[in-house]
């Protein structure tokens, strides 16, 4: 399992079952904190140079090591996400790791809050074909939601 960093997926690990055994990989330096003590999970940290608004690992160290890695599910966080741009967020070097983890992942789940559907931000890191499933809350809009689905994309408001 790959968790991007940023607040949404922080929630998810979270929510992860203690007894369970389970691979996390992450390059978020609180979700690590948070797993380190879980005993049933192995965690690997990617390194990098860590941003300090988001706490994330970036940069070419760590996306030399995501372009070896193959997961079976990755939970991506996102600042924006449309039909027309795809996922995107504000910052390059954060979209190319989340490009990175799309691509390693054989399932991509995006957790995203009902604001940031139907947004577009500057660096659009994976089209909206890419994504699975989005977990999102009940406040996404009817018309959000049936475009989104209409493209393949599996709906889950929790």
């Amino acid at each position: 399992m790959l968790l991007d960093a940023g607040t949404t997926t922080a929630r998810i690990a979270a929510q992860l079952p203690a007894d369970r055994e389970l691979v996390v990989v992450t390059n978020s330096v609180p979700i690590a904190a948070r797993l380190a003590a879980m005993p049933y999970v192995t965690l690997q940290l990617l390194g990098g140079r860590v941003r300090g608004l988001t706490q994330a690992a970036v940069g070419e160290q760590t996306l030399r090591v995501l372009d070896t890695l193959r997961v079976d599910i990755a939970f991506i966080g996102t600042n924006a996400i449309s039909v027309r741009h795809g996922l995107s967020t504000p910052d390059g070097d954060e979209a190319a790791v989340k490009r990175a983890m799309v691509k390693a992942a054989n399932y991509v789940v995006v957790a995203a809050d009902s604001s940031k559907v139907g947004r577009e931000d500057f660096v659009s890191f994976a089209p909206i074909s890419s994504v699975d499933t989005l977990i999102t809350d009940s406040e996404i809009s009817p018309m959000d939601r049936d475009q989104i689905t209409e493209r393949g994309v599996e709906v889950v408001v929790a």
